[in-house]
């Protein structure tokens, strides 16, 4: 098992229409984010990726910090889990082409 830590920006953009008052990241960003932060860390580019599961069982929040932990191999399947303060905000498994990170 390996993980990797990022943070949610407290001004991203996606987070004004997703509700204001009360803002939250949209799903789809934040899959994005975490399959490009666990992309980084292992050296590829993981996209395009077929979705196998995904849960929100929480929702992340502008400013949050990002603790994915996750295993497998692109080919085979990466299982992910993505916490947010102690609180799962996001898991499933992915499983994706590979090309070098910096094609």
């Amino acid at each position: 098992m390996a993980f990797v830590e990022w943070a949610l920006a407290s001004d991203h953009p996606a987070a004004q229409g997703h509700f204001p008052g009360n803002p939250i990241i949209p799903g789809a960003l934040l899959l994005a984010e975490t399959l490009r932060a666990i992309g980084a860390d292992l050296g590829v580019r993981l996209a395009p990726c077929e979705v196998r599961s995904a849960k929100f069982p929480h929702p992340a929040r502008p400013g949050d910090r990002l603790r994915v932990e996750f295993s497998g191999s692109a080919q085979r399947g990466i299982t992910f889990t993505c916490v947010a303060g102690g609180v799962t905000v996001l898991s499933g498994k992915v499983q994706c082409p590979v090309t070098s990170a910096s094609a």
